[in-house]
């Protein structure tokens, strides 16, 4: 059990104290003076690793269930003995420019907050030093962490958002390069996998809205009652992150428009260049065409000039369609 138990620990008063090592006696010892809280942390349990907590704190089932699957939406739910969030970290990958995201959540309730986490995109030990050197947050107790987790997650939404902005800019350059730079087929999938990892980014922020304008609210178990402000701060910042998430997905959106109408014009040009010429391929083999059929009786077969004269002519006419096509910038 201690393998996935990241940290343990008692807060009273707004100050870390080291309580028992028993998970039972530690929250009997938090709930004795009524103004302490146990804060546990956990890195992917299994199910038998899992099954202590949830007996020791009470956790409703299906909240353990969705804990333990890992596959969740972001919500807020609301237990008769806890409240159970998830919150979807997104993490952006400088090697390979990809965003991946991970899952988060917390179980809040009678003096005790038991945080999950899934992926290693999303480690809370920041979070918690954050919190220990403030002992004044800290004293709202359980609700104190969801905030602080709520936050650092949404601060980070941006920070990736602004990664991906400046990775677009680069893809959009691309794409206004000049005429025969790059890769076409390689500029096409590019934006498809930019695309797809906005819409992941996406799964992540907007269902989020709901819970924290719900947290934003009042009237919600287990969490405090002067906590409003602190969240309608986190839900200010999240829209933000919507935002520049649905202003990224529009003008991605708008690149791959212009990136397919820059490929229909570069087809169509080949086109026209195609029936330009085959145009001036034509007149000689029409000529020459002409003068090659076996009758006797022909026309200036006996001419000493006629064959340099069908020449130049031929020649003439070529050089006379290659000029029209040129003007008009077929070539």
């Amino acid at each position: 059990m201690r393998a996935v138990i990241v940290d343990c620990a008692i807060y009273r008063d707004g100050r870390r104290t080291e309580g028992p090592a028993d998970l039972s006696d530690a929250l009997d010892e938090a709930r004795a003076t009524g103004d302490a809280f146990l804060w546990i942390g956990l890195h992917e349990p299994t199910e038998k690793e899992f099954a202590l907590v949830s007996s020791e704190f009470g956790l409703h089932p299906l909240a353990v269930e969705d804990a333990l699957s890992a596959h969740q939406r972001p919500k807020l739910e609301v237990y008769d003995d806890s409240l159970f969030a998830v919150i979807k970290p997104v993490v952006y990958e400088q090697a390979s420019d990809r965003v991946t995201t991970d899952e988060l959540m917390a179980f809040l309730g009678d003096s005790f907050v038991v945080t999950v986490r899934h992926g290693e995109g999303a480690p809370l030990a920041a979070v918690r030093r954050r919190l220990e050197a403030e002992p004044e947050v800290l004293k709202h107790g359980p609700t104190a962490v969801l905030y602080a987790v709520s936050d650092a997650v949404v601060d980070h939404y941006i920070e990736v958002a602004g990664e991906l902005q400046v990775d677009l800019e680069e893809l959009e350059a691309e794409v206004f390069a000049p005429t025969g730079v790059g890769d076409t087929k390689s500029t096409a999938a590019r934006i498809y996998t930019f695309k797809r990892q906005i819409l992941e980014f996406r799964r992540a922020t907007g269902p989020l809205s709901a819970p924290m304008a719900r947290l934003a609210g009042a009237d919600v178990p287990f969490v405090h009652e002067h906590s409003q402000p602190f969240f309608r701060d986190v839900g200010d910042h999240l829209t933000r992150a919507n935002e520049y998430v649905e202003g990224l997905d529009r003008l991605l959106s708008d690149i791959l428009s212009a990136h397919l109408a820059q490929v229909g014009v570069r087809q169509n040009d080949d086109m026209r260049k195609i029936s330009a010429w085959a145009a001036m391929a034509a007149v000689p083999t029409m000529v020459a065409g002409i003068y090659g059929m076996n009758f006797e009786h022909m026309p200036e077969l006996r001419y000493v000039w006629a064959y340099p004269a069908v020449i130049a002519l031929m020649a003439v006419v070529v050089f006379a369609l290659y000029r029209q096509f040129k003007r008009r910038g077929w070539l």
